[in-house]
């Protein structure tokens, strides 16, 4: 147990040291998270409404199809980024691999499906619910989408937040993708395993204590907002 201890002590001292290293890792994990996860909004909430509302043959199976995406194994969507952006890919001639574009494409691959999915089932839900209240008033289907928006803007904050964090946690897509080169693509998840497996413990748990905090911070401003919703 002391080695923690000390780790821990080594930890706070290196992440108030302001090491140059350290904090340009920290920053390139928050672009690369925050950029897929903004992607994956402006693609899963859509979508998520689209199919949750929209009633057609073999929605539950479609239902099923996105509640298996949710839980992608990152490994798996790594290596099939990887082959795509190869040189001998479909995709070579960008030259993606080991790059910030390639891993934010596998970090946006990973978080859709749960940006969808969460919208998906939430409006399903509540569709039909708040489909029969703007009948009532004399609500079109205009009225309607934005009653359900409305109705469901926690849900979407929280669906956002879900898959910020799947995406500043993840570790198997963006180690295959991007490589783990130091100064290009290197980012929290790949820092601590590297340092884990070199023997440095304090360095890795400096990098664990950051992404504690920045899951500390995220969570408190979804609690607030949700808290300050239901008052």
């Amino acid at each position: 147990m002391e080695y923690i201890l000390n780790g821990m002590i080594e930890a706070f001292k290196l992440l108030l040291s302001g090491d140059r290293q350290l904090y340009s890792v920290i920053f390139l994990s928050i672009y690369v998270s925050f950029t897929s996860t903004l992607i994956a909004t402006f693609l899963g909430v859509p979508l998520g409404f689209i199919l949750g509302l929209k009633s057609f043959k073999y929605k539950n199976f479609v239902g099923r199809i996105l509640y298996t995406c949710m839980s992608l194994p990152p490994v798996v969507v790594g290596l099939v980024v990887a082959i795509m952006i190869s040189r001998r890919g479909p995709l070579g001639s960008l030259s993606l691999l080991f790059s910030t574009t390639g891993m934010i494409i596998a970090q946006t691959l990973l978080v859709t499906p749960i940006i969808t999915g969460i919208i998906f089932n939430s409006s399903k839900e509540r569709g039909q619910e708040v489909n029969d209240i703007c009948k009532t008033l004399g609500g079109n289907k205009i009225d309607m989408l934005f009653l359900l928006i409305k109705e469901l803007k926690v849900t979407m904050l929280v669906a956002i937040a879900t898959g910020f964090g799947r995406a500043i946690s993840e570790v198997g897509a963006v180690m295959i993708v991007g490589g783990n080169i130091r100064g290009h693509t290197r980012v929290m998840t790949t820092f601590i395993a590297m340092n884990h497996s070199m023997g440095n413990y304090s360095t890795s748990i400096a990098m664990g204590v950051v992404l504690l905090l920045i899951s500390f911070i995220t969570n408190s401003i979804l609690y607030k907002y949700v808290m300050g919703e239901k008052k």
